[in-house]
Parts: structure tokens; sequence; C-alpha cells
């Protein structure tokens, strides 16, 4: 595939940041690390990613606003584009020595994402999309969502809170409900590589809630350009704000939705 421009920097920018991680991925018990709250830690491993990807961005766009984890907001002066950051999605993984774990970075611009960089160094995954362009895979492959159209065949992901959150009794309800419906559910602990494995055919769909901007972002363009659909759990278009995925082919999306909305 021939990347633009503007994919060219957000690759180098998450590949920058994923050699960090690997070398830190290596020494994982002598980092330092404080808590941000349940089961939700915040490392030197983060910081120095999302610093480097900072770094890389800026540089090579400096008017471009920035939305990230760990640094928050940063104003630009462009007005219609933002970066959308998450320099280490599935950090519990990551500090566990699991190796699934991403970089994610989301082109947002006028309120739409464009182009995102989905981008795990140790299994050596490069996940790219831009709007019209299709997804792809480390450049060589193009992507398309699992055909599969009965739930008794898939294999679905979803996100399971820990207990202490405003979404976790909804959660173990909506698995109780579904867990017999499906092949298999799988709990990766990155949404990121949760939807991107959906862009690849692995997943047949995934759901969850409670999730940020940064979260969603990267991965929502990975699946509509991957030809799949993603909606609220009201049946809203996919959004970056509204925390919430239920995500999958045009036949599963509406079936797996119809069923978590039965779930009160």
């Amino acid at each position: 595939m021939a990347r633009s421009a503007l994919l060219n920097v957000m690759v180098n920018a998450a590949i920058k940041a994923g050699k960090s991680l690997t070398k830190d991925f290596s020494e994982v018990e002598n980092l330092q690390v404080s808590r941000k709250g349940p089961a939700d830690f915040v490392s030197k491993a983060d910081l120095r990613a999302e610093q480097i990807v900072f770094t890389e961005l800026q540089k090579a766009r400096p008017t471009y606003a920035f939305l990230m984890e760990e640094g928050g907001e940063v104003a630009g002066t462009d007005g219609q584009h933002r970066w959308i950051v998450d320099p280490l999605d599935g950090t519990t993984n990551f500090l566990h020595s699991i190796p699934l774990f991403a970089v994610a970075i989301a082109l947002e611009r006028a309120n739409e994402i464009v182009a995102s960089v989905i981008y795990n160094p140790i299994l050596d995954e490069l996940y790219t999309a831009e709007k019209g362009g299709g997804t792809w895979l480390n450049d060589r492959k193009r992507l398309r969502i699992a055909g599969r159209r009965s739930l008794a065949d898939a294999v679905i992901a979803t996100g399971i809170k820990t207990q202490g959150t405003s979404n976790d009794s909804l959660q173990l309800r909506q698995l109780a409900h579904i867990n017999p419906a499906v092949a298999g559910i799988r709990r990766s602990g990155s949404i990121s590589m949760d939807m991107a494995w959906l862009a690849a055919g692995r997943y047949d769909a995934v759901w969850e809630a409670g999730l940020a901007p940064w979260d969603v972002a990267p991965g929502l363009l990975a699946v509509k350009e991957a030809g799949g659909f993603v909606t609220d759990y009201a049946g809203t278009i996919g959004s970056v704000w509204n925390g919430q995925i239920v995500a999958g082919n045009e036949t599963l999306q509406p079936i797996l939705l119809k069923q978590l909305r039965s779930v009160q």
C-alpha cells in the first residue's frame, strides 16, 4: 500500500514509541509504577512512549491539537485537526509481561477520524487505516472483517471491567446472556487490539462500554475501513465520545446489538 504523508508521520511515531516499549517490556520487573485507580496503572513506560509520540507528531504538524491519555489536551492553532493518542493500550498486560498491548494513534479532522495506527511491537503487527483507503496489516495485506452470519459460529471479544466501576454489574449480566449464544468470548485487555483483530477477521464482533476517546478512535476507523459497522448500545453510529462499542459485520452487529439491548 502507498501511505499518505500524514499516515507516514503516524507510523513513524508509533514505531519509535514501540521501540521504547519493547525495551521497557524486557525489563518490566524493574519499572517504577504508580496506581491511578482500580486495575489502572501508569508507568514510566507509558509516559516515555507518549512523549515520543507527542514529539514526533508535533514536529511534523506543529499546529495540530492533541488529546492524550496521560498528557490530556494540548491546544493547537489549526482548528480542524487533532491527534488522539493512547501510548500504551493494555498497560496491565504490559506490566504482567503479557504481549498484548499497542501504541494507538488516530487523526481527527473536523470531528471525523480520518487516519489511524495500531502497533503491537512485540507481535510486530502494524495496523493502518485511512478514510477511503482501507485497513492494512504491515502494509502488505488489506484486511476484511469476517463474514460469519450466526452468533453460534462467532468468537466475540469484550472488556470486562473490574469490580467497583459503574459498568461492572451490567457487563456481567451481558456476559451471562451472550455466552451461551456464541462459539466463544475473549477478553484480551486491549480494546485497540480487539478492534484490530476484528478488522483482521480473527474476531467476529466486539462490545464494550466505559471507554475513553483514545480507546475508541484508532479501532473505530480500522473496523469501518475493513467493512465493519460500529454503533453504541442505542444503535447510534459509533463515536469516540459515547464510550460504547458494538462492532461486527453487517449481519452480526445488529444481532449482537439486539442481544445486548435486551439486558437491563
